[in-house]
């Protein structure tokens, strides 16, 4: 058994100061749901073994802030930052994951990347679990969005399209809503 946890970056500025995309920081809304959505990782576990981040300011601090809220309680995974995140469309998303993870081959796979990418990846992995949750799902994976899956394969190599059971889907208006 697998498990896949999807986080989209936290709520994000307009423009850097840079002006490059890459360069863009979270928010005050964004801090504040990053450590939200750490905390709830922490309370709800289990952890990631492996978080891949994408290299972009807001995918970093996204991790930061939401390790910080999570660190206290939970072993520190192995934290990888592939340039091939950033920007990724699906399959090449799911070809991160497949090949990522070798030698490492860690149970709990932890990816903070961006939209549409994301989003669209968990689209394509849904292939069943939580009814409410891929119905929440179907319309947006919003900032610090979290999606988990589980996959019944003993290898990374064979996470597939629509093979994926959405264990649950959460957001930090989710949460608030609750």
């Amino acid at each position: 058994m697998r498990r896949l946890l999807l986080l989209r970056h936290a709520k994000t500025e307009t423009d850097a100061p840079s002006g490059r995309d890459q360069d863009r920081r979270l928010d005050d809304r964004g801090h504040e749901d990053a450590a939200l959505m750490g905390e709830w990782i922490a309370d709800h576990g289990p952890a990631p073994d492996m978080v891949l981040v994408s290299p972009a300011v807001r995918a970093k601090q996204t991790w930061d802030l939401a390790w910080a809220a999570m660190k206290p309680r939970v072993a520190a995974p192995q934290v990888d930052f592939p340039s091939e995140l950033y920007g990724a469309d699906p399959a090449q998303l799911l070809e991160i994951i497949r090949t990522a993870t070798i030698p490492a081959d860690p149970k709990r796979l932890m990816l903070i990347g961006h939209n549409p990418g994301m989003h669209e990846l968990a689209l394509m992995l849904t292939g069943s679990g939580d009814a409410a949750g891929t119905k929440a799902l179907t319309g947006n994976l919003p900032t610090a969005g979290l999606a988990i899956f589980d996959f019944d394969v003993k290898d990374w190599g064979d996470v597939a399209y629509r093979r994926g059971r959405l264990m649950q889907f959460v957001s930090p208006k989710l949460l608030k809503q609750a």
